[in-house]
């Protein structure tokens, strides 16, 4: 998923693409581990995916408090 396309989504539906991404996350590093992990660019990819949704999910959240204080 690109940046642009995670500002599109809401705070749940990133939420719980962070959740999946955790998960995917888990797998990676238990394969890894266990030498059947071929790609392991996937952890890192994966890694960067939850950082930049946890940056949106923050940008959107002062955004908002800044249009109630203005308000």
């Amino acid at each position: 998923m690109k940046l642009s396309e995670m500002r599109e989504k809401s705070i749940d539906e990133l939420n719980s693409a962070i959740l999946e991404w955790k998960q995917q996350l888990l797998d990676c590093r238990i394969k890894l581990s266990t030498h059947k992990l071929e790609n392991t660019a996937l952890v890192s990819k994966t890694k960067r995916l939850i950082a930049q949704a946890k940056t949106v999910i923050s940008e959107k959240k002062a955004s908002s408090e800044a249009e109630v204080q203005n308000a």
